[in-house]
């Protein structure tokens, strides 16, 4: 078990591997059958994100001074217990905490983007220790920090694409092998966002992305917004423009995390929160689905997406007793839950201003300081 908050999760490509990290310094690697923890791995620092290789083969993890790691985890589907290995660094966005992680489909390239706005696209090593010198390109455009990516497929020439969202309120779709930067969506500046009084509409975190196998309709989680947004991609034109946004009719939900499920038309959205508002509160997770997540045209976008009640969920009350803790979850708890959300996407990125008095004692921490061995 984790003994402090878990800022990242990834499932690998199969669904047979589980990896988290966080606070701890840990970073756990788990098979899915049974739920055991095969392997430990110790971090410097705190870990912010973390991936997995679609082969399996690698687990990857950046920490909060934004260096990034690599270990080698062969033998973990044979659900056999690994020996703790020692990550080795990779690369480093140095003193720029890493925001997402992720290999791409073909495990060629690792891309890291950080909370100073930029997307690197590097070169995975096919020895880790070798490091991962090489950098395919930049992608570069975003103006705040970068929050999310995702991948998307043109099925007619099997070319893949970057997604990023960010906390100037775009996503944005890239050619990551060269950063060419392919179209800007501004999703805080539709008018389709109702936010609250002193908040700049324009300056709306965009959370979380999660697109349709083919790319076609991707799922965007916004900062303060109670649903979810729907762009439409035409990656033959390479374009984005917004289909419509799906409300979650009388509920506080502000989602955190997307996923399409694999065997049905629906996207599932969690709102989490390990920190509420009221100190009698316990953690709280909720879970939500919209059905009608699948390839389609604008129009019937627009006439099927809709969010299921609770009792039309797969599983109904079983299900989310399960995931939630609870089959109903109290509307006070609810908001509070919604609340902290709100608060921690304001603060996590936000860079904080230290007296000058203070940054000489906060460098000593640093670890990107080049230390020669001769001395």
């Amino acid at each position: 078990m984790h003994k402090d908050s878990i800022r990242a999760i990834q499932y690998g490509a199969e669904g047979k591997l589980f990896v988290s990290a966080g606070d701890d310094k840990l970073v756990k690697i788990w098979v899915t059958d049974s739920w055991r923890c095969i392997s430990s791995v110790s971090s410097e620092k705190r870990v912010t994100a973390v991936a997995i290789s679609n082969d399996g083969r690698f687990v990857s993890f950046a920490d909060k001074f934004g260096v990034i790691y690599a270990v080698e985890i062969e033998g973990s589907l044979e659900n056999q217990s690994l020996p703790n290995k020692k990550a080795v660094p990779i690369l480093a966005h140095y003193c720029s905490i890493i925001t997402s992680l992720e290999f791409s489909p073909d495990g060629r390239y690792i891309i890291s983007a950080d909370r100073d706005f930029k997307i690197r696209v590097s070169v995975f090593p096919e020895k880790p220790s070798d490091g991962a010198h090489e950098i395919q390109s930049f992608c570069l455009g975003h103006s705040e920090f970068v929050s999310c990516l995702a991948f998307i497929c043109n099925q007619d020439s099997q070319q893949w694409y970057l997604l990023s969202g960010g906390g100037d309120s775009t996503v944005r779709l890239w050619d990551f092998t060269c950063g060419s930067l392919l179209d800007t969506c501004h999703v805080g500046e539709t008018g389709l966002i109702q936010s609250k009084e002193g908040i700049d509409d324009r300056l709306l975190a965009v959370t979380d992305l999660c697109a349709t196998p083919c790319g076609s309709l991707i799922a965007v989680a916004i900062q303060s917004l109670a649903g979810v947004m729907l762009l439409s991609c035409n990656l033959s034109a390479k374009s984005l423009h917004v289909a419509r946004v799906v409300p979650i009719p009388g509920e506080t939900f502000i989602p955190t995390s997307l996923a399409a499920a694999s065997s049905s038309n629906q996207l599932w959205m969690v709102m989490g929160a390990s920190t509420l508002c009221t100190s009698r509160s316990a953690p709280l997770a909720c879970v939500k689905v919209l059905n009608g997540f699948y390839e389609s045209n604008q129009d019937s976008v627009e006439q099927e997406a809709r969010v299921l009640e609770d009792k039309d969920l797969p599983g109904s009350e079983q299900l989310l007793q399960t995931l939630q803790g609870s089959s109903f979850i109290e509307k006070d708890a609810l908001s509070a839950a919604a609340e902290a959300v709100k608060t921690a996407m304001c603060n996590l990125l936000i860079k904080k201003q230290y007296p000058s008095e203070n940054r000489e004692f906060r460098k000593r921490g640093r670890n990107d300081k080049r230390v020669d061995k001769k001395k």
